[in-house]
């Protein structure tokens, strides 16, 4: 069941210390509330039926043009703040690999509500996506890829016009044994040479 056009869910738990909504800035979020696109397909979306909508998507960005409009892709991040999907159904998004914007605005998503170690856990698979995808600025259009974008979530504090919330570095989770040292591609395939050689043996 959808709820209402510019509220957030009554069960939805509070992110960071705040309403989830609150991620976006309220300047945003204004611009967000009073968009055509949000009036029209964003009233009452469910969790299930968001990813139809995320399945239309041919760009991401945050705002553009010199009245700072919202972008659809900054549309469905707030409707997602507002819905809180399950993890299960942010994982899914994250591992589509038939529609790029669908992936980024999960992995964008997990980065503004998820705990770090689940961040760096599902957003650092995305690193060996090389796939290129469009990316509207205030500045106009630019092709980047996928990896870059990863890239730019775990190691920013700002993405599509929003303040990250605060991510602690990588090495601090690995000396407090909550992440394994992460691989390369390099590293997999020595790995996997091992393996095989053990097996002929």
């Amino acid at each position: 069941m959808g709820i209402g056009v510019n509220t957030t869910d009554p069960l939805a738990a509070s992110v960071h210390g705040t309403n989830p909504q609150n991620l976006v800035e309220k300047i945003t979020r204004l611009k967000i509330y009073s968009s055509l696109y949000w009036k029209e397909y964003c009233f009452g979306l469910t969790a299930e039926a968001l990813v139809d909508r995320a399945m239309d998507l041919k760009y991401f960005g945050g705002t553009y043009g010199g009245m700072n409009k919202p972008s659809k892709f900054m549309c469905l991040v707030l409707k997602m703040l507002q819905l809180q999907p399950e993890k299960e159904i942010v994982i899914e998004f994250i591992k589509n690999e038939d529609f790029k914007y669908v992936r980024i605005l999960g992995a964008f998503y997990l980065r503004l509500v998820g705990k770090p170690v689940d961040i760096y856990k599902y957003l650092e698979l995305l690193y060996n996506d090389f796939r290129k995808v469009r990316h509207r600025t205030n500045a106009g259009w630019e092709v980047i890829r996928m990896d870059e974008f990863i890239d730019q979530l775990l190691t920013s504090d700002y993405a599509c016009d929003i303040a990250l919330p605060h991510l602690p570095k990588r090495w601090t989770l690995e000396e407090a044994k909550m992440l394994e040292p992460r691989l390369s591609l390099a590293d997999m395939d020595d790995e996997s040479e091992e393996e095989e050689e053990e097996e002929e043996e």
